[in-house]
């Protein structure tokens, strides 16, 4: 049975982490930390376990792991703290704030023998997962363009809070770009098996206020005109800003036909072959931010995953190395930002 700590009791937790954890037969929860104490206590009472008075408690405590759901900018120095505590970690998105804490954090992952795991969960969707084995089998031939795109009406919606530390530059260093967009950069070097060499970003605050009526410091729409190694180009849209039904579509223009995904109410997966062929595919669909925060359905497969790769002693499906790419390419997209020109991917 292995036993799991939670630093942080905010929105994530609630909604993904502690019901994913007490829904899993391999795991129990041994107890939770927030810097305000009420919260870990209320999770506790929940869910069972300890209310501890500070992360190293914690992390003198005989769990096995920990799930760290703080503000961004504490994700490294949080896991590398519980890395080198002999736990495994499952940090969220994104992976922390600086490319070289990025790198320190998959190096203490390998010095201390345990494994760190990365909250990117498209990887697991069942149509993404679909796809990439229909990619891989050559039937549709290379990727030629794609686009994909993430947005709902920001982060108030999810967290229920007006002014949440997602809008504060300090604590969350990034806006939508690395909130939703580290989630589709991934999912293109996943789906495709090709590294995004070079980027020509956009970012802008257009509507996202604090309370006194100035714009936040953060982006709350952003465009990356994204090329692969294979040559193939396209596009990824990530937004704060929309005020309608969620969009988590992704579109791959191939050789011999096209791979429309969550794009349509029914078919989460449906391919269109160039002889005119039409195959949909009825597997699942993502659950939104307005479904998991109204007590939707609340898997996303990354605890299971998580928790298997820790029992069963193997590396999780989606390491701190093969999540570096993807933060990668969002640091690169901020220097094209800042550069106004495009900017390669190292």
């Amino acid at each position: 049975m292995m036993k799991v700590g939670i630093i942080g009791c905010g929105k994530i937790t609630e909604v993904r982490h502690a019901p994913e954890y007490n829904e899993n037969p391999l795991c129990q929860i041994a107890g939770f930390y927030d810097v305000f104490a009420e919260k870990a206590e209320a999770m506790a009472q929940q869910y069972g376990g300890k209310a501890f008075s500070s992360v190293e408690e914690m992390l003198a405590s005989d769990i096995d792991a920990v799930s760290v759901c703080v503000a961004n900018r504490y994700h490294a120095e949080i896991s590398i703290q519980a890395l080198r505590a002999g736990k495994h970690v499952l940090c969220e998105k994104p992976m922390a704030t600086t490319e070289a804490d990025c790198e320190a954090m998959v190096e203490e992952a390998r010095k201390a023998g345990k494994y760190l795991m990365i909250g990117l969960n498209q990887r697991l969707a069942k149509a993404h997962a679909k796809a990439k084995e229909i990619l891989d089998s050559g039937e549709m031939g290379e990727v030629l363009t794609f686009e994909t795109h993430f947005s709902h009406p920001g982060p108030e919606g999810w967290t229920g809070m007006a002014n949440s530390w997602f809008f504060d530059k300090k604590t969350a260093q990034f806006g939508v770009m690395a909130d939703l967009g580290v989630h589709k950069t991934d999912l293109l070097y996943y789906l495709t098996g090709k590294k995004i060499v070079s980027t020509s970003a956009a970012l802008a605050t257009v509507d996202k206020r604090y309370p006194d009526g100035r714009l936040v410091d953060v982006d709350d729409n952003a465009i990356a005109l994204y090329t692969l190694e294979s040559g193939a180009v396209g596009t990824m849209h990530v937004s704060w800003t929309n005020y309608g039904a969620e969009d988590n579509s992704t579109k791959l223009y191939c050789k011999n036909g096209v791979l429309r995904l969550y794009d349509d109410p029914r078919y989460s997966l449906i391919v269109e072959k160039r002889d005119g062929t039409v195959v949909p595919y009825e597997l699942d669909q993502l659950t939104s931010n307005k479904e998991q925060t109204s007590g939707g359905r609340t898997s996303t497969g990354i605890i299971d995953a998580f928790v298997d790769a820790v029992v069963n002693d193997h590396q999780p499906i989606i390491s701190g190395e093969s999540a570096l790419h993807a933060m990668k390419v969002i640091f690169a997209n901020q220097r094209s930002f800042e550069s106004g020109r495009a900017e390669r991917v190292e």
